[in-house]
């Protein structure tokens, strides 16, 4: 019997408090999902500490399981480096900071239409697009956390609570019923 290979994708608060313990646990989780679950493409966003040590993971099982993808969706004016070309990049960004820099490198860019769009609806939009092309969605998310106030305009006086994006995009997954996997509920 052939499996049919799913699809996992990251999403979580912008600042996470990164620990060996969430790290052990993301990774248990994600060879899980590989493992049990013939979870073979992982989508990424950008933005988090918690899309950052996803990646970290799922590069790092990249050497246990060659066959899984890392497939980045990007929207405004984010870029991503191809695998094919992160070691060049890699080296010319070295010589340039004359320190070492590491970046992260994916096996697919999917551009999404509101790439060259401005505004906080993009990353909303991409994100519902990496839910919808998902069977499992990984979350770091806590019911209580708000975002940082910001100001309404540049030179405002006034500021307002922003939504937070990590919860639109979980409310959003329980609307379509896929798979959600809170990595705090995780023992």
């Amino acid at each position: 019997m052939i499996l049919q290979q799913k699809v996992c994708s990251f999403f979580g608060h912008r600042k996470v408090n990164v620990t060996k313990e969430l790290e052990e646990k993301l990774k248990k989780v994600i060879e899980d999902l590989i493992i049990n679950y013939n979870v073979k493409v992982f989508l990424f966003g950008s933005r988090s500490n918690f899309d950052y040590l996803c990646h970290f993971i799922v590069t790092e099982l990249k050497v246990k399981f060659p066959n899984i993808r890392r497939i980045v969706y990007t929207c405004k004016s984010e870029a991503c480096i191809l695998e094919s070309e992160r070691q060049k990049w890699e080296e010319i960004f070295t010589q340039f900071e004359k320190k070492e820099i590491r970046l992260l490198g994916f096996d697919e860019e999917y551009e999404h239409k509101t790439k060259y769009i401005s505004g906080r609806a993009g990353y909303v939009e991409r994100n519902q697009a990496m839910i919808n092309n998902s069977d499992y969605c990984v979350f770091y998310y806590d019911e209580s956390y708000q975002p940082e106030r910001r100001k309404l305009y540049k030179r405002s006086l006034s500021y307002y609570q922003p939504k937070s994006g990590t919860r639109l995009a979980f409310n959003y997954v329980k609307q379509k019923k896929k798979v959600i996997i809170n990595i705090l509920d995780e023992k």
